[in-house]
């Protein structure tokens, strides 16, 4: 899922990484926000060439690839990239490109921990995140009065992790719910990716709110889950949710 709307809304201040140095990497439809211990845009536009290129080229011989909103098999020799977000699919029994943006967010920045310790890649709202400190990140739920005010305080003993962002009502990609935001974090950020697609689709109405989190938590390698809509809010699992204050963490 790749929703261009979260960064016009100033999603990507919404994380504590003053100590880093940020830096935007664009590639087509590709537009990555990353944080790392120098500037890597080189090594990192490198890694977006590559992965676009291994997506594309599979693609154009495989397009149920991208369309298909239900899990479809791979060939054995397809890229790992393709593999990763197959699998994530089957998981999560939705389209294997559900998981197209937490892929690249974390394929390219586990290339940059080959040049620096700490990485954080922002990709429409889906995030890889490897620090040697605890991190917030800004949880934007549109136009729900919790927007701004939480925050989700991730501990290092659990990266690398991914945190992925779904909603029915903010963002351009295809959703069948209509929460404000389903967070789902995972040690596979392609996972997170699929999984946040799939609780989103559940969700109708706040009391659809306990449903998806059961549904989400009942998948292998799920590490926590936050489902909003309207004011109403849900979460489980190993996270930790904290208050904001403007932004300021």
């Amino acid at each position: 899922m790749h929703n261009n709307s979260y960064i016009n809304r100033t999603y990507r201040n919404w994380s504590n990484s003053e100590d880093l140095l940020s830096f935007q990497v664009t590639e087509f439809e590709t537009d990555l926000f990353i944080s790392a211990e120098k500037d890597l845009y080189k090594e990192a536009l490198k890694s977006v060439i590559l992965y676009r290129n291994q997506i594309k080229n599979y693609i154009k011989t495989h397009s149920e690839f991208e369309t298909s909103f239900k899990p479809v098999k791979v060939i054995q020799s397809a890229p790992e990239i393709i593999k990763d977000m197959s699998e994530a699919a089957l998981k999560a029994d939705v389209g294997p490109f559900a998981a197209v943006a937490g892929a690249m967010a974390e394929y390219v920045g586990k290339d940059l921990l080959n040049f620096s310790s700490q990485v954080i890649v922002e990709n429409g709202g889906d995030i890889f995140i490897s620090s040697k400190k605890d991190r917030v990140l800004g949880i934007y739920a549109g136009k729900s009065p919790l927007t701004g005010k939480i925050g989700l305080l991730i501990k290092t003993e659990l990266m690398p992790v991914g945190v992925c962002t779904s909603s029915g009502t903010v963002g351009h990609s295809t959703s069948f719910g209509k929460a404000d935001a389903v967070v789902i974090m995972s040690k596979n950020t392609s996972l997170s990716d699929s999984v946040a697609t799939a609780t989103a689709n559940i969700i109708q109405k706040p009391e659809d709110i306990e449903e998806a989190i059961n549904f989400a938590l009942s998948i292998d390698g799920i590490l926590g889950i936050v489902a909003i809509i309207n004011s109403h809010i849900g979460a489980a699992g190993k996270l930790e949710i904290v208050r904001t204050i403007n932004n300021q963490y």
